[in-house]
């Protein structure tokens, strides 16, 4: 549990980073970046094309040509843009996201690793291709897991705790192992699976909470059109915070888990200096620190003929 909250408020203080607020603001400029280009080759085609489907329906017509004898003008011309707009939105939003997380894990790994874990050795378990085969392989099973247990969800209790139980242990599998792929042995990656399931599993549950919070004020911009431009933007913004607060509590959980592994079997790789004494004569021959001279005097010793 120390270990739990100690990591908890070291992620909340490194969310207030400068590095951590232009990742999270990423998205943001992604999608402006692409909507500007889409809109500068494509916006009038699109309100064109979009004007053309809904004219095409009798009903809708109907309906325009009924407003308009209200006085309310050619309402068609107005509802066409923010058409496209609520189309190509989502589209822009999730592929936005895709970059933004795919590389602000391993920014946010290294930030933390860099500032305090230096001295933590990499021993590289975990390449791309395993943690996408990894990723993949657990998104499948959670997506099982989620048909599966659909007919639960009518049980009023359980739809609020199977999904969020099931994405939480996606969540925690996923970032897990993409933050120890650095630093971890495939051994020591297992080990600290089987030490910290359930811390693990809690903290990608609670999480997952709080990426869905976000999803308010989506609904807000949809429904209330007068705030879409306002409302989407912050809650894509907050989305992408609360990914860089989860990316950066399971960082130092588990690199602080690493260390203190490592500090237990003698195979120190932490920020300070390893053990004095009998428990550095502790360190297996496979170490880096076992080529170093264990004191001043058998310095000496190897630096004599």
């Amino acid at each position: 549990m120390r270990l739990l909250l100690d990591s908890f408020w070291r992620a909340a203080a490194y969310c207030v980073r400068p590095r951590v607020i232009a990742l999270s603001l990423m998205p943001l400029l992604l999608m402006a970046t692409a909507a500007s280009g889409l809109a500068y080759f494509y916006w009038d085609a699109a309100v064109q094309g979009m004007r053309g489907l809904l004219d095409g329906y009798a009903v809708l017509a109907t309906f325009w040509g009924w407003l308009q004898r209200w006085g309310l003008g050619d309402v068609a011309a107005v509802v066409a843009p923010f058409m496209v707009v609520l189309v190509v939105a989502p589209a822009l939003v999730v592929i936005s996201l895709l970059v933004v997380t795919v590389l602000m894990t391993p920014a946010l790994v290294a930030l933390v690793a860099d500032r305090r874990f230096p001295a933590l050795a990499r021993k590289k378990g975990g390449s791309f291709m395993a943690s996408l085969a990894w990723s993949m392989s657990s998104t499948v099973l959670a997506l099982i897991a989620l048909m599966v247990s659909v007919p639960l969800w009518l049980v009023p209790p359980l739809v609020l705790i199977l999904p969020p139980l099931i994405w939480g242990w996606l969540t925690y599998r996923v970032m897990t192992f993409d933050v120890l792929a650095e630093h971890a042995s495939k051994e020591e990656r297992d080990e600290l699976f089987r030490r910290h399931r359930s811390s693990l599993l809690g903290m990608g549950i609670l999480t997952g909470y709080l990426g869905a919070a976000p999803s308010i004020l989506w609904a807000s911009g949809v429904v209330f059109a007068a705030a879409f431009f306002i409302l989407v933007p912050l809650a894509i913004w907050i989305y992408t915070l609360v990914f860089a607060f989860s990316s950066l509590w399971f960082a130092h959980y588990a690199l602080a888990a690493l260390e203190r592994l490592r500090s237990e079997t003698g195979q120190w790789g932490g920020s300070s200096a390893p053990p004095a004494g009998p428990a550095a004569q502790a360190i297996p021959a496979s170490s880096p620190l076992a080529s170093l001279p264990s004191s001043p005097s058998s310095a000496s010793e190897s630096a004599a003929p």
